[in-house]
């Protein structure tokens, strides 16, 4: 995993193992890819981490999938907290590949078993994917990674 050293942040920056952490147990992310204009497209899915690469599940008939085929390069957000002081994250960027077939109906695949167990578990509590012939998968083994911990501030 590539973690960017953070000039200014580096007093909140997760560590490698609080960012695994971080990104296995969270279940959503914000995903900003480039439309045909130029113009950000954002939107929101559930993810797996499997500790080098975010795996993504997208409709492939979804704005998202489009902007993906035409543009790999993707920047995506996960966060929580309400508070300030709870407030922690990372930016994962870089390009996608598409993974499987499209749309995936199940064929085995040995690359796609940790990810679609991960997947399964963590969103659908079952211990093996559904296939709904709509969605495929993305994968992002990021180039950059940014993080944040605002608990590591301590009291404000």
């Amino acid at each position: 995993m590539t973690v960017t050293q953070q000039r200014r942040g580096r007093k909140i920056m997760m560590t490698p193992g609080e960012l695994d952490d971080f990104l296995t147990t969270q279940r959503t992310c914000r995903v900003a890819t480039i439309s045909a204009d130029g113009a950000p497209h954002v939107s929101t899915l559930w993810f797996a981490w499997d500790g080098a690469s975010m795996w993504l599940y997208s409709v492939v008939r979804s704005k998202r999938w489009t902007d993906l085929r035409r543009d790999p390069r993707v920047a995506i957000v996960v966060d929580t907290g309400e508070e300030y002081d709870e407030l922690r994250g990372a930016e994962l960027s870089g390009a996608v590949e598409f993974v499987g077939e499209i749309p995936r109906t199940g064929e085995l695949r040995a690359e796609l078993d940790v990810p679609e167990t991960l997947f399964a578990r963590k969103n659908f509590g079952l211990e093996e994917m559904p296939h709904d012939g709509r969605h495929a998968w993305v994968r992002l083994t990021p180039q950059k990674i940014v993080s944040w911990d605002f608990r590591k501030l301590g009291p404000v």
